[in-house]
């Protein structure tokens, strides 16, 4: 996987129904929001490869025109929040802080979209509750263990 990409730049990898967002931090390595990404436990902001950041999906970076930070002090600005463990997917998920990282303010046009349009939000809760380490799969493993016991 050989991308050329600027230090401090916005990530994001396509997924079934959603889009994984994290800042480009130099030398092959992402700082994400882990939220539930690849894991059944909800995972804080932290480094990840940038390998592991596409999950054997392509990645493109988004442009972000409006930018107040750049490059390395969007970078300085990620590494200010590692460790943090406060995702919520509606109001402080990988978008908000990508956003947060590089605009100073955290926001998510994927929720906006799917809070304006109903159905594009069934879909997405839909192809969330799919994969297998979301929370939504993990309360259902859970429900059916409960009803077999």
């Amino acid at each position: 996987m050989e991308l050329t990409v600027a230090v401090g730049a916005h990530l994001v990898s396509e997924r079934e129904g959603y889009t994984h967002h994290g800042i480009y931090a130099g030398n092959g390595r992402v700082i994400h929001y882990g939220g539930f990404h690849h894991s059944a436990k909800r995972r804080p902001i932290e480094y990840i490869s940038l390998r592991g950041f596409a999950a054997g999906k392509r990645i493109r970076v988004q442009s972000e025109p409006d930018a107040i930070y750049t490059g390395f002090d969007a970078v300085e600005r990620a590494r200010s929040r590692l460790g943090e463990d406060r995702y919520q997917l509606l109001t402080n998920n990988c978008e908000h802080f990508c956003t947060w990282c590089l605009l100073g303010v955290g926001r998510s046009e994927q929720v906006r979209r799917c809070l304006m349009n109903p159905w594009a939000g069934v879909k997405t809760l839909i192809a969330l509750s799919k994969t297998e380490c979301s929370p939504f799969a993990i309360a259902r493993s859970r429900r059916i263990g409960a009803l077999a016991v």
